[in-house]
C-alpha cells in the first residue's frame, strides 16, 4: 500500500459519507433496540451516561488483567472486544438520542489529529 499524504485521509469524500449514513443507520437500530428494551422510557441523564461508557472500557481493563479471556455471552470474541463494542453501542445510543453528529465529527477529529505536531508539541 503506497504510503498517503499525512493531511488526507484513507476515506475519500464518498466512502466517508457512507460511513456517515451507515454509522447513523446502526446508530438509529441501537437505539431502537434500547428503547423496545425499556432503557428510554424516560428521559437519560447523560453523565449517567458517559459514566456506563466507562464502565464498559473499566470491564474491558478487567478482562485484559485477567488475560482477555473469551467473552462469556460472545465467546467468538474476546472480552476487550466485546465490552469495546459495549462501549461504542453506548456511545452510538446517546448520540442518535441527543442527535449528536458523532460520525461528522469523527472524520473532522481524524483530521484535525492529522494536522498536528507529533506528540502534539509534549514530551510525553
Amino acid at each position: 500500500m503506497e504510503l498517503m499524504n499525512a493531511n488526507e485521509l484513507l476515506l475519500n469524500g464518498e466512502q466517508q459519507a457512507t460511513f456517515i449514513q451507515l454509522f447513523n443507520v446502526l446508530a438509529a437500530d441501537i437505539h431502537l433496540t434500547a428503547r423496545s428494551k425499556g432503557f428510554w422510557e424516560n428521559d437519560r441523564n447523560d453523565g449517567e451516561m458517559i459514566a456506563l461508557v466507562h464502565s464498559e472500557l473499566s470491564e474491558a481493563l478487567e478482562g485484559i488483567r485477567h488475560g482477555n479471556p473469551p467473552d462469556s455471552h460472545c465467546s467468538e470474541f474476546s472480552s476487550a472486544e466485546v465490552e469495546f463494542a459495549d462501549a461504542i453501542i453506548r456511545l452510538m445510543d446517546q448520540a442518535q438520542a441527543r442527535k449528536w453528529r458523532v460520525a461528522e465529527a469523527l472524520f473532522a477529529k481524524l483530521l484535525f489529529n492529522k494536522n498536528r505536531p507529533y506528540k502534539h508539541g509534549k514530551q510525553f
